[in-house]
């Protein structure tokens, strides 16, 4: 018989460096979980993504057992991380913060591809050029 679900939750923490201090302490700890086992268990499972913002999704169960499912890093984080900027425009329409080429684009969405609401590697590729220009994010070639 399958366990009953209490909730889930969705966190984006840093590979490798959850912490019980907030906001992982804040989102699980009203919910009867051990805190410290989360952290370990999502540490071990992102340690080889250093220097990303991992999502997971994290489905507690009424007996207080929990599993995780871990994502891809935003595309925004992505972005960032291929312009080489810390953060995006506050004008995307009068301020240009940065360029990526169309290669740099074709990674990203390969590897957002899976989280992403398309199978398409175009319309994929679409999506991830729409985010770089709401971020002011120009794209060469």
């Amino acid at each position: 018989m399958a366990k009953k679900i209490k909730t889930i939750l969705k966190l984006q923490l840093p590979a490798g460096g959850a912490t019980p201090a907030p906001p992982v302490g804040t989102a699980l700890g009203p919910q009867g979980i051990n805190i410290q086992d989360f952290c370990k268990q999502f540490n071990d499972a992102t340690r080889d993504m250093k220097g990303d913002v991992v999502p997971a999704q994290i489905t507690i169960f009424e007996d207080r057992s929990f599993t995780f499912v871990l994502k891809t890093p935003p595309a925004s984080a992505l972005l960032k991380q291929a312009a080489g900027i810390t953060k995006g425009a506050a004008d995307p329409l009068k301020m240009k913060v940065g360029k990526v080429t169309k290669a740099q684009v074709r990674a990203i969405a390969e590897r957002k591809l899976a989280d992403l609401n398309t199978d398409n590697l175009d319309a994929a590729e679409k999506i991830i050029m729409g985010t770089a220009k709401n971020m002011g994010i120009t794209i060469e070639g």
